[in-house]
């Protein structure tokens, strides 16, 4: 079995209590997490071979975050270990009409501040057959940036199937420097997601168009073998619609639509990534990938904490229908 290397930051984030506030809060419950680790995880759930790259600190904290990634089965043989601080971040819950609320504190974490040289890329990639990262990685630094080129160009020149979550934070960098800087990247890679927005903003136009006409041009201006757009109306801050749209070039394809409770709103989009990623691999049909994702995504809204810990068994009984939440004794 090829391996899967995703590249990126992992975080310490605190939680209050619930619904506590943060202003409520007389503790903190911890959890680790960020986009291209939470998909790691996700796939090392499913039973992928999975190893996950970043520069973390040589202290205790940090070492909490490596030891939580083994505890799922992903490999960190190849994290680089140096810099100053694991980067923060503090996540209030959201209820009703009250939106979740996210404060970060990751200023000159290690991955910020990690070198090019730090990270040997033919290693890396030894035994792997796919390639994830997502929009964050490159927007934490300059020096970020130019290490997920490097990466990006290492796998494909080695014939590596690569993915991106176009994922735009605007607290790391404002719209244009993102359209710049994905635009390159999306140059080497095969499979894309992300949001209406996300899309419109990486090919350049498209604003106000439909679904299916964005998926369009965004494969054809790329390149790209397959392209998703996730599709979703939050209605409070506990529930929401959840579908998603797959175009391989030449056709469309659409999966069922849930309608959600939400535990935890964090990790949804890294959810579906690991289960779009899964489906491909397992060599599923167009329509089978798009369902598996979906679905996938879906239960991760059951679950507190960044991580979809789902099984394969699960997210093929919610694609094939059965969403009754019943007992399973």
């Amino acid at each position: 079995m090829s391996k899967i290397v995703t590249l990126g930051e992992i975080m310490l984030r605190l939680s209050p209590e619930g619904y506590d506030r943060f202003s409520q809060a007389k503790q903190f419950n911890a959890f680790y997490g960020g986009s291209e680790a939470n998909v790691a995880v996700s796939l090392a759930n499913f039973g992928k071979e999975v190893s996950y790259i970043t520069k973390l600190p040589a202290n205790a904290i940090a070492q909490c975050a490596i030891n939580e990634l083994r505890k799922y089965g992903v490999l960190t043989n190849d994290i680089v270990r140096g810099g100053e601080r694991i980067g923060l971040y503090f996540c209030e819950n959201g209820e009703s009409q009250r939106p979740a609320k996210l404060v970060y504190d990751r200023k000159d974490s290690a991955i910020a501040k990690a070198k090019r040289e730090d990270f040997d890329w033919d290693k890396i990639f030894e035994g792997a057959e796919w390639f994830h990262f997502s929009g964050i990685t490159p927007a934490l630094s300059e020096e970020c940036a130019k290490i997920t080129l490097d990466a990006v160009k290492s796998a494909k020149k080695k014939g590596l199937t690569v993915s991106i979550d176009l994922n735009y934070r605007e607290n790391l960098w404002d719209a244009t420097t993102f359209s710049k800087s994905i635009r390159e990247l999306l140059q080497y890679c095969d499979v894309a997601l992300g949001s209406m927005e996300e899309a419109e903003m990486a090919i350049g136009e498209g604003i106000g168009e439909d679904c299916n006409t964005v998926l369009k041009k965004f494969v054809e201006k790329f390149g790209l073998k397959y392209a998703t757009i996730i599709l979703r109306n939050r209605f409070t801050a506990e529930d929401v619609d959840w579908t998603a749209v797959l175009y391989d070039g030449k056709d469309f394809y659409n999966a069922k639509k849930y309608d959600i409770h939400v535990v935890d709103n964090i990790g949804g989009g890294d959810a579906f990534a690991a289960s779009l990623i899964y489906a491909i691999t397992s060599k599923l049909s167009n329509q089978e990938i798009i369902e598996f994702a979906t679905a996938g995504s879906c239960l991760k809204y059951s679950m507190n904490g960044d991580v979809n810990l789902s099984t394969v068994e699960e997210v093929e009984t919610l694609m094939n229908g059965d969403g009754s939440g019943k007992v399973s004794r």
